[in-house]
């Protein structure tokens, strides 16, 4: 069954938080980072439960096919842009920069592969999941910024995004030897063309 059905309203919400996330983080109040952090986790939430429901309710489409992983790469582009803003200094920005760039060309080369039809060669990793969760909870901690009863949340956070950029390395290095078979082909295929 395909449609704008509550997957995709959910993964649509997802997209409209963002703006409000920003909003809230900006305020100059205390509530502020932690309203952000926790407007995050609702978003992370809808990630997985817009998944969930399109498998339990036969609503997968193409439109969420496409929207879901870009609601995604927004919210977390955006999240790791505010917490630079707002700890500009190279070593926060060096470890938000990586994972950010490997969206990118991780989304680049995922669109190449399906344009030669080799897509199912860069399926989502072990490493791609396990650093996603990572992620997820080093950007909740960094939005949050205050400590929590002590707790550094912030530090623990800066550690725990370091550790996603290195599995975000890793997981990337997966996905470029499980296309290398095809990308080096297609400039074989070019070569001969050119001759």
């Amino acid at each position: 069954m395909t449609g704008f059905g509550l997957p995709n309203w959910l993964t649509s919400l997802r997209v409209l938080l963002i703006p409000v996330m920003v909003i809230f983080f900006l305020l100059p109040t205390a509530w502020g980072h932690p309203v952000a952090a926790g407007i995050f986790i609702l978003a992370s939430v809808t990630d997985w439960l817009d998944g969930f429901l399109a498998r339990r309710l036969d609503q997968g489409s193409a439109l969420g096919a496409f929207l879901d992983p870009v609601a995604d790469k927004l919210i977390v582009a955006t999240a790791l842009v505010l917490i630079v803003m707002a700890d500009p200094h190279s070593w926060i920005a060096l470890p938000a920069l990586i994972i950010i760039g490997r969206e990118i060309a991780v989304s680049a080369l995922r669109e190449w592969m399906a344009g030669v039809g080799a897509s199912s060669a860069v399926t989502v990793s072990w490493a791609g999941k396990v650093k996603t969760a990572v992620q997820m909870v080093a950007i909740v901690f960094m939005l949050f910024r205050n400590s929590l009863h002590g707790t550094p949340v912030y530090w623990i956070g800066l550690g725990l995004l370091y550790c996603a950029a290195i599995l975000t390395v890793y997981s990337m290095t997966l996905y470029l030897h499980a296309a290398w078979p095809d990308l080096i082909q297609r400039r074989r295929d070019v070569a001969r063309r050119k001759l």
